[in-house]
């Protein structure tokens, strides 16, 4: 392998690093707010559950009567649907991907974008 070449994989492997670096911080905080929202939910519907009322009402009307579970709730799947799912595995995704591109050239890469040089196949 040339000087060259061996300079731009490092140079590769400090961009991977600091891209994926990066999305820590933020992917970190989504996944706090979805457990938060998740634990919200839970103990809301546990308190809906578990109200003798619920039975003897419509289910609009023990919605109402629940406002923190119906709120929590509606939080849920707007974060959903808004794609929380993706942001709080962005790091995974991205070194993933890079995995994928990276078997052609016969490398591959860890979880914080660290490049993993294989042994070449003896033919």
């Amino acid at each position: 392998m040339s000087l060259e070449q061996t300079e731009d994989l490092k140079a590769f492997e400090r961009r991977l690093t600091e891209v994926i670096d990066k999305l820590q911080p933020a992917a970190r905080v989504w996944r706090i707010l979805l457990i938060f929202i998740t634990v919200c939910t839970s103990v809301g519907a546990w308190s809906w559950l578990w109200d003798p009322e619920t039975s003897k009402t419509s289910f609009t009307q023990s919605l109402l009567n629940h406002p923190f579970f119906t709120l929590s709730c509606f939080i849920l799947l707007l974060l959903f649907l808004c794609g929380i799912h993706r942001r709080v595995v962005a790091p995974s995704i991205i070194a993933s991907r890079c995995r994928q591109v990276l078997a052609d050239y016969n490398m591959s890469c860890d979880d914080t974008g660290k490049l993993i040089l294989k042994p070449r196949p003896t033919t």
